[in-house]
C-alpha cells in the first residue's frame, strides 16, 4: 500500500459515512429504518440485494477454491444463487411484500406469530439472531485479512475500522442509508472488479486469455464439478440459497419488503438474479487465472491479495481493497438492520414493560441501540474466528448449515401447499435441524477444515432433516389455526 492507495482507501470510508449521515432525513420513524417507508425503487432494491449476498470472504476462501478447484465454483455458487432467486422471484419476493402491505409488518417474522404463535415466533427469532452473529463474525475477520494482505494492518485493528465506520452510517440511516451506501459500493466494486480483469487479462496475452486460460490450466480446472464439490453438492447448496435468498436471510427479505409493490419486489428478485450470473465471470477471472501467475502459491487464499499489489499501479490498489469491502460492509449492515427490526418487534417487546416500545419513535431508538449493539457483538466475534473453524467455516458449515432450520418454517410458512403444518411443525423442524447439526458436529467432521467428512452431509443434512420433519409433522398433527389460515389466503 502506497500513500495513494491509503488516501483512495481513506475517502472511500469518509464517502460512506458521508452518504450515510446524508441519508439520516428520510429516517423519521421505525418503518423508515427498517424497510424504507416501502418506498424502495426495484433497481435499487435489486442492486442492495445482490450486493447484500456475500462479503469480502469471497475474495478470501472462495479465492482459495478458485485457485485449488476452478470453474465449479461459479457452477455451484453463483449459478445455484441465481436459479434460487428466478424460482423465489414468483413465490416468495411477491408474498414478503404483500405480508407488509397486508399487516403492516417490518420485521420479517412478525407474522410468524399469526402463523405459528408468539412462542414459536420468539423461539426462532433468538436463535437466527444468535446465529447472525457469527455470519457477521466471519465478514468482519475476512475484510480484516484483506487489510492485513494489503496493508500489514494487525487484524484486530482492522475489525476495529471497517466495523467502526459500517457501525455508525448503518445506526444513523437504516435501511436507507444501507442501500444508498450499496449503491455507491457497487459502482466502486464495478470499476475494481473490471480494472483487475483488464490487468489480469492483459497480463495474459490480451482478450484471448479470458479463454485461453482454461487450455494452461489443468483440466480438472474446466470441470462443472470437481473434488468434493459434486453435483449433490450443488444442488444442496442450491437448496440452502433457495431459503437464505428468498428471505431465509432477514436482510434479503427487507430488501423485498421495502418494495411498493409485488411487480417491483419480483423485478428487484430478477436483476439481483442476473447480476449473480455475470458479475462472477468477471470478478473470479483473476482468481482463476491466479495459477498461471503465481503457481505453486503456499496459500491460495492470499492469492487475489497478491495480485492486486503486483499488478495494479498507485491509487487503484487502494480502490480494489475498497472494493473488497464495499460487499463486507453492503452484507453487515444489512444484516445488523434486519437483527435490530427482529429484535425490537418480535424480541424486545416479551422481555421489556410496553411502555419502552408504545410508539415508532421509541422503537426507532431502540433498533438504533439495537443495531450498534449488534455489530459489536460480531466484532468480538470476529477476533474468535479462528477458534471456530476459520473464515470459510464459519461461513459454509456454521451459516450454511444452520439457516435451513430457521428458515424452513419461515419461508414455507407463506406457501399455502404448506397450510397443514402449524406451530408443532415449526418448531419440530427447528429442534431436528439443530439437532442434526450438533450430531454431525461431534462424529463427522466437515473436510472444510481439511478433515474426513462430506460436505453435502455437513451443508446439507440439518436442512434436509428440517424439511422432511417440517412436512411430515405437518401430515401426523395438522395444524387448525384460523388465524394462520385467513392470513395464507391474503397472501395468493
Amino acid at each position: 500500500m502506497k500513500t495513494l492507495d491509503w488516501i483512495t482507501l481513506g475517502l472511500y470510508f469518509v464517502l460512506m459515512l458521508a452518504v450515510g449521515i446524508a441519508i439520516r432525513s428520510r429516517v423519521k420513524n421505525a418503518r423508515d429504518f427498517f424497510t424504507a417507508g416501502g418506498k424502495m425503487p426495484w433497481w435499487l432494491s435489486g442492486i442492495s440485494h445482490h450486493m447484500s449476498g456475500y462479503s469480502a470472504a469471497v475474495f478470501v476462501g472462495y479465492a482459495a477454491l478458485a485457485y485449488t478447484e476452478g470453474f465449479s465454483l461459479y457452477i455451484w455458487w453463483a449459478c445455484s444463487i441465481a436459479l434460487a432467486l428466478v424460482i423465489g422471484s414468483s413465490v416468495f419476493a411477491t408474498r414478503w411484500v404483500r405480508l407488509r402491505l397486508h399487516t403492516g409488518m417490518i420485521s420479517p417474522l412478525e407474522y410468524l406469530t399469526a402463523r405459528y404463535g408468539h412462542g414459536t415466533k420468539l423461539c426462532l427469532a433468538c436463535s437466527g439472531s444468535l446465529l447472525k452473529i457469527f455470519d457477521v463474525g466471519a465478514k468482519w475477520t475476512a475484510s480484516a485479512l484483506l487489510l492485513h494482505m494489503f496493508a500489514n494492518v494487525d487484524l484486530v485493528w482492522g475489525v476495529l475500522l471497517i466495523g467502526g465506520v459500517t457501525l455508525v452510517y448503518s445506526v444513523i440511516g437504516g435501511l436507507w442509508a444501507d442501500a444508498a451506501t450499496d449503491l455507491s459500493q457497487f459502482v466502486i466494486q464495478l470499476i475494481s472488479g473490471i480494472s483487475m480483469f483488464v490487468v489480469v487479462m492483459r497480463h495474459l496475452g490480451g482478450v484471448g486469455a479470458i479463454t485461453g486460460i482454461w487450455h494452461s490450466l489443468p483440466a480438472s480446472h474446466r470441470q462443472l464439478f470437481h473434488g468434493q464439490y459434486t453435483p449433490g453438492f450443488a444442488l444442496t447448496f442450491l437448496l440452502v440459497n433457495l431459503l437464505s435468498y428468498n428471505g431465509g436471510t432477514w436482510s434479503l427479505a427487507q430488501r423485498f419488503m421495502a418494495s411498493p409493490d409485488a411487480t417491483s419486489a419480483r423485478r428487484s428478485a430478477l436483476l439481483s438474479a442476473s447480476l449473480y450470473l455475470v458479475w462472477p465471470l468477471v470478478l473470479f477471472y483473476p482468481m482463476w487465472a491466479a495459477p498461471l501467475l503465481l503457481p505453486g502459491a503456499a496459500h491460495p487464499e492470499d492469492s487475489y491479495a497478491i495480485l492486486a499489489q503486483r499488478l495494479l499501479p498507485q491509487g487503484l490498489v487502494g480502490l480494489v481493497l475498497a472494493g473488497l469491502f464495499a460487499h463486507s460492509m453492503a452484507m453487515t449492515s444489512s444484516d445488523a438492520n434486519a437483527v435490530s427490526a427482529v429484535v425490537v418487534r418480535d424480541i424486545a417487546p416479551s422481555v421489556v414493560p410496553k411502555a419502552w416500545l408504545d410508539n415508532e419513535t421509541k422503537q426507532l431508538t431502540a433498533g438504533r441501540i439495537c443495531t450498534f449493539s449488534f455489530l459489536a457483538g460480531s466484532m468480538i466475534i470476529a477476533l474468535l474466528a479462528n477458534h471456530m473453524g476459520g473464515v470459510l467455516g464459519l461461513i459454509l458449515l456454521w451459516y450454511g448449515a444452520l439457516v435451513g432450520p430457521v428458515a424452513v418454517p419461515m419461508l414455507l410458512g407463506m406457501l399455502p401447499v404448506f397450510k397443514r403444518c402449524g406451530a408443532f411443525s415449526a418448531i419440530s423442524s427447528w429442534l431436528s435441524g439443530v439437532a442434526t447439526f450438533a450430531a454431525l458436529r461431534l462424529f463427522a467432521p466437515s473436510s472444510v477444515n481439511g478433515r474426513s467428512g462430506s460436505l453435502v452431509l455437513s451443508i446439507g443434512g440439518p436442512v434436509v432433516v428440517s424439511l422432511i420433519v417440517y412436512i411430515l409433522s405437518g401430515l401426523i398433527r395438522p395444524n387448525d389455526n384460523p388465524r394462520a389460515a385467513a392470513l395464507l389466503l391474503e397472501l395468493r
